[in-house]
């Protein structure tokens, strides 16, 4: 039997936040992580929550999550960028396999996201299909700079909150999810270096003080 059926995405949320600050003080549980679990989820999966984060190595979401096999769905993109392909992976998530939860992940010190303010600075694009990565997250930045908010973590904020924006905008059945209260949508930033993750956006659920961190 799946250790979690069906969560509530409050429940869903706070599970992430509970495994996330396991992770911070270095005291993980590993869940989910043995031969045994690896037999129970063979059959089928039904993972709790969608993770849509950036491709960085340094994030990878079942560890700074602390959770294991058959619990996350994990959509990853450099600069967490949206396509129909990812798009379509979200939906199957979140509508096929049921997940009360999609999460959008940001980290500071987010490669994408100093390519596409270099290229704006300097009028040079990227080469090859970086470029398309940078075109994608450029909008981000220049919302933020007309803003006035041009420091790389406002900017960081700026592009979680713009993609949960967009996730919204362009899934018809993601906002019917949200609208009925089956899913939510929460963005969160990350910070490297202490494993924190700070909530800046949140869709179909109230996020108090103290889960924003």
């Amino acid at each position: 039997m799946i250790e979690i059926k069906s969560p509530s995405p409050r429940e869903a949320f706070e599970l992430l936040l509970a495994g996330n600050e396991r992770f911070v003080f270095g005291k993980p549980e590993h869940p989910n992580q043995d031969a045994a679990r690896r037999a129970e989820t063979a059959p089928g999966q039904r993972p709790f929550a969608v993770v849509f984060g950036c491709s960085d190595s340094r994030l990878a979401a079942e560890i700074i999550f602390d959770r294991g096999l058959g619990d996350l769905f994990v959509v990853r993109t450099a600069g967490h960028v949206l396509g129909a392909e990812v798009l379509g992976s979200i939906e199957y998530g979140a509508d096929v396999l049921d997940c009360p939860l999609v999460l959008v992940l940001g980290h500071d010190s987010c490669g994408a996201v100093a390519a596409a303010c270099a290229a704006l600075e300097s009028g040079m694009p990227s080469a090859g299909y970086v470029r398309d990565v940078v075109e994608r997250v450029t909008p981000s930045v220049l919302a933020a700079r007309a803003a006035g908010r041009t420091e790389p973590d406002e900017i960081l904020v700026e592009h979680v909150r713009h993609t949960v924006d967009l996730l919204l905008d362009r899934s018809r059945v993601l906002a019917a999810r949200v609208e009925a209260g089956k899913t939510a949508v929460v963005g969160l930033c990350y910070r490297l270096a202490d494993g924190t993750a700070q909530v800046v956006a949140a869709r179909g659920i109230e996020v108090t003080a103290e889960s924003a961190r």
